[in-house]
């Protein structure tokens, strides 16, 4: 979907400037917001793609006017009720009104490290063969797809070059939506920032995504 996340070469939010010496947490609720979001996404309740898709659908205003784990904390608020999970009574109260549901799976305080060590590993095994290799030109499709998907709208209908080949992997497009992994070819491709933004940007400026095979069509 087109959404407020797509911020690439929007004008009028002028520069990206980095806080200098920026600590990992601004305040300790963001820390307790990344823990829950770990700890639910073992819990076998959503996909990863499915809580982007969920931070991706808040309305463009609040999406805004939220700083990062208050997005995170929303997705989080909004999957929850979507699985009657927590209800937003609860969510306003900020405490348990009625017993809580079991989940296929806890996360215990000793499983963290090892889990975040582990990774997640999103590649899969596929039949087909890719349809591009490295030097390969493309030009993005066009696409205003409802739901998820991982093309940014500043990049689609745009030539690029296939740099690398990373193996087939989940689709995000069919994973955020309950329709199964359907692994797709992946692929690094390198853009001229001036075909991304046009004649008047820096012509010594260039992009690189990844993207899958179903984002792209030969050039």
């Amino acid at each position: 979907m087109n959404g407020a996340q797509d911020m690439g070469g929007q004008m009028g939010f002028g520069p990206v400037v980095p806080e200098a010496n920026e600590p990992v947490f601004h305040a300790a609720w963001e820390g307790r917001v990344l823990a829950m979001s770990l700890a639910l996404g073992v819990s076998g309740q959503w996909t990863i793609d499915a809580s982007r898709h969920a931070r991706e659908s808040i309305p463009p205003v609040d999406y805004l006017s939220k700083s990062y784990y208050e997005i995170w904390l929303a997705g989080m608020e909004t999957l929850l009720a979507e699985r009657d999970l927590v209800s937003p009574a609860e969510i306003e109260a900020g405490a348990a009104l009625t017993p809580a549901r079991p989940l296929q799976r806890v996360l215990k305080g000793e499983e963290v490290a090892p889990m975040l060590a582990s990774g997640g590993p999103s590649d899969r095994p596929v039949e087909s063969e890719p349809l591009f290799a490295p030097g390969d030109a493309i030009r993005t499709r066009i696409m205003h797809p409802l739901g998820h998907t991982r093309l940014p709208r500043y990049a689609r209908g745009a030539p690029g070059i296939i740099e690398r080949v990373h193996g087939a992997h989940v689709f995000p497009d069919s994973n955020a939506h309950g329709l199964g992994e359907n692994p797709q070819w992946l692929y690094s491709v390198a853009f001229k920032g001036t075909d991304i933004w046009g004649p008047d940007s820096d012509p010594g400026l260039s992009l690189r995504l990844d993207l899958w095979e179903p984002y792209l069509d030969r050039a």
